[in-house]
């Protein structure tokens, strides 16, 4: 049973929302231990939800569209009552004052919040490694990491844990945990979602989207949180209806295009099994050429630094005076690191060199990108280069950050992307990215809808 088939059977009363919620309290009692998913519970105010929502439909009054869907949330998203943390020492006694607009959207529509996944420390990581709760297992490559740095989300839907999972994406950090968890993670346009209540990583950057199962969990999450939010200065207006696109199983007339360079830096094996997938997308209906990107190398560094600088920023406010410890005192290692560097590059003689260069170079890769883009509906190739390392195997910070080239590219340009399970390679899952243009969003649930229908 996929999410929507769900959704409708609770509505139609063949199921309860309770039990619903039951059931998953079951599997997360059963396996978080090992798979250390979630770091924070909301049983009890969960099962209350659910039986206002079972009251609602049983007395035929109008229920929200996601009435009785059950959710994990990212613990960087701000809840109310719960201990929002980002997996840091530094907020490991912060209790959420207020709902973040989306919590509050998917209140509103009856979605039920179970509880908060694990992350890396403050998002500063693709591995899920760096929590102050421990690492989180990837369920679908046991003894190897989920991804980051929203790998308690993924975990948490590989495992079949919840419905759907909130993440945020800096640089991938949706895109490469749901690579390596086999599961879909989507990157909306920035500015589609609004980043209120979000523990920022780098405000520039970062956006909130969802992890599903399937294709329709992604629609149903996306038609609740994409809205306009006067609160939020990056916001747009959007009237978009992802669950449109849900039965569709043709690309007749979409044009897809694949990138050399991309496939370059590639490990051989992900490639196959990539390319299979593509190729499935051009047996559906779409007409597949090729693109080149001559700026590939200069992503990581671009990326780098303005995380580290926008980061250090986004830090001061955790000085230990109004809550929490101050940052420094009590951080790992990856979060010190990014401080430290943040906090040269923003001195007056080197931002010029480091931070006001790479702003110009992000212009110059935005212009890329949309250039690839003009004449195709979508880009399509690997998510993540590499398999996923075991936990706790020592890697360089070049060798972590590596992870990331072929995600942060979305991210500067501030288009919409999505990885879906393309197979394995040595019973390991690995994704295939599907990128578009800004506000094209619908394209990508399409191809991922025709894709699962196959």
């Amino acid at each position: 049973m996929n999410v929507i088939e769900k959704l409708n059977s609770i509505q139609n009363k063949e199921m309860t929302a309770k039990e619903n919620v039951e059931h998953f309290i079951k599997v997360i009692d059963e396996k978080n231990d090992s798979i250390n998913a979630f770091v924070e519970k909301n049983y009890e105010a969960a099962l209350k939800q659910a039986e206002k929502i079972d009251e609602k439909i049983a007395n035929g009054e109008k229920v929200g569209c996601l009435s009785g869907l059950v959710f994990g949330i990212k613990a960087n998203i701000n809840v109310e009552d719960l201990i929002v943390s980002a997996a840091s020492k530094t907020l490991e006694n912060y209790k959420g004052s207020y709902n973040a607009t989306v919590i509050e959207k998917i209140l509103e529509e009856d979605g039920i919040i179970i509880g908060l996944t694990n992350m890396d420390e403050f998002a500063a990581g693709s591995s899920t490694e760096t929590s102050m709760y421990g690492p989180t297992e990837n369920p679908a490559a046991i003894g190897r990491i989920p991804g980051g740095s929203s790998g308690g989300s993924a975990a948490a839907i590989a495992a079949e844990m919840c419905d759907i999972t909130l993440g945020s994406d800096t640089g991938g950090s949706i895109r490469n945990p749901a690579s390596h968890c086999g599961v879909i993670g989507f990157k909306p346009t920035y500015g589609l979602v609004s980043r209120q209540g979000l523990l920022d990583l780098s405000m520039s950057l970062d956006q909130i989207g969802p992890f599903a199962n399937d294709p329709s969990g992604i629609a149903l999450a996306l038609n609740t949180i994409v809205d306009y939010d006067s609160s939020e200065c990056t916001s747009l207006h959007s009237d978009i209806d992802f669950t449109s696109v849900l039965e569709e199983k043709s690309l007749e007339g979409m044009k897809i295009a694949v990138c050399n360079d991309f496939i370059e830096v590639t490990d051989d094996k992900i490639n196959k099994v990539v390319n299979k997938a593509i190729q499935k997308l051009v047996d559906a209906g779409a007409e597949l050429v090729e693109v080149s990107f001559d700026h590939l190398e200069l992503c990581l560094p671009t990326y780098y630094l303005i995380n580290y600088v926008e980061f250090f920023s986004a830090t001061r406010k955790y000085d230990g005076r109004d809550y929490g410890y101050r940052i420094e005192e009590v951080c790992g290692d990856e979060v010190l690191r990014r401080i430290k560097m943040g906090s040269l590059i923003s001195q007056k003689e080197y931002s010029g060199k480091y931070y006001k260069k790479a702003l110009q170079a992000r212009s110059l890769i935005r212009n890329e990108i949309n250039a690839m883009l003009e004449n195709v509906d979508l880009i399509v190739g690997p998510t993540v280069p590499k398999l996923p390392h075991k936990i706790g195997e020592e890697l360089t910070p070049m060798e972590m950050y590596a992870y990331d080239i072929l995600t942060v590219i979305a991210n500067l340009g501030g288009i919409p992307a999505g990885s879906i399970k393309a197979g394995e390679v040595e019973d390991i899952p690995v994704g295939l990215q599907i990128q578009a243009k800004p506000l094209d969003d619908l394209k990508i649930i399409k191809a991922m809808s025709v894709l699962s229908n196959l």
